[in-house]
């Protein structure tokens, strides 16, 4: 009897599961995306490790360097309405543990960009066309899942990045892992970078040095939530 529960109980648990995908709507590439900030609050409140954090707030004194708020990057247009950088909350706690780290040896992270609205990836798709530097609308992006990360490292005691192999962005073989006509310091600063984000549970790309996706990332729904609402439902 305690075994036929237990398999009602995971029909039962699946069936909820099942359940729960339908009703998040599907778009035209037939992607369920999260639109609305009741449904996910309705996932977070499932799962607590789904909160969207606001990293300036968790990780106290944070840099960070939201390009895609101003004109200053690849579109050359306005992305996004304010200049902030939301992860899950898991990924949060191993940013954190790295942040630490790092500061131990006289270094901090900068970061670039963290969880992105699904609108913002079909409009970066539109300039570059090239799934080695943005993300297929029709895929998705780790981004809109809340589970990548863009960042660098910088000097504790001056705020300046370290040399890397390119500047952000930068949508040429030389931003990718495998180039090695660089100088030597650079190397080895791209590695400090890769070394310890491989640590604490992210994965490199192989074209892209400052980007890093968070292990089971696709645990995680895509969505398309403005900051604002984000902003809203965290102080409540």
């Amino acid at each position: 009897m305690k075994l036929k529960f237990i398999l009602y109980l995971l029909v039962f648990i699946s069936l909820c599961a099942d359940i729960h995908s339908q009703i998040i709507p599907k778009n035209k590439y037939g992607l369920r995306i999260i639109e609305s900030i009741e449904l996910y609050h309705e996932t977070v409140t499932k799962d607590s490790n789904k909160l969207l954090v606001d990293l300036e707030k968790f990780i106290p004194g944070i840099k960070t360097d939201v390009k895609y708020a101003t004109k200053d990057n690849f579109t050359k247009k306005i992305l996004y309405t304010q200049p902030k950088v939301y992860v899950r909350y898991p990924v949060a706690i191993s940013l954190k543990k790295i942040q630490a780290e790092l500061k131990e040896k006289g270094y901090e992270v900068k970061i670039f960009d963290g969880f992105r609205p699904y609108t913002i990836t079909e409009i970066m798709w539109a300039s570059v066309l090239d799934d080695r530097y943005a993300a297929d609308p029709k895929k998705g992006s780790r981004h809109n899942r809340g589970c990548a990360v863009d960042l660098t490292i910088i000097d504790a005691a001056t705020g300046q990045e370290l040399e890397m192999p390119t500047p952000y962005d930068d949508f040429t073989m030389k931003a990718h892992h495998a180039y090695t006509k660089l100088p030597e310091q650079v190397i080895k600063n791209r590695l400090l970078l890769k070394n310890i984000m491989i640590k604490y549970n992210f994965d490199p790309i192989t074209s892209e040095w400052w980007h890093y996706d968070f292990k089971g990332w696709n645990s995680y729904e895509l969505m398309n939530i403005s900051f604002e609402d984000l902003e809203k439902e965290n102080q409540k």
